[in-house]
């Protein structure tokens, strides 16, 4: 997946077969989210699309947390 600078959020979006998938997928990021103490806004849209958002809220930018949560999202393989 490519991530993308959007208002300075790490930004991407995921497609999936249904919504179980794409709520499947959203349990997955948050229970990264959790163990990482970092956050991301999370929306499923279209039933079976989702966007991911994240930014470091503290500081208004992208910082190296942003980075780690993507790599950890996307080593989840999907």
């Amino acid at each position: 997946m490519t991530w993308e600078i959007k208002d300075e959020k790490l930004v991407n979006d995921y497609d999936f077969d249904d919504f179980k998938g794409a709520l499947e997928f959203t349990n997955k990021v948050g229970k990264v989210a959790e163990e990482t103490g970092h956050h991301p806004d999370i929306l499923i849209h279209s039933y079976n699309k989702v966007t991911i958002r994240t930014s470091t809220h503290l500081e208004n930018t992208i910082t190296d947390k942003d980075y780690e949560l993507a790599k950890k999202i996307d080593d989840l393989g999907i």
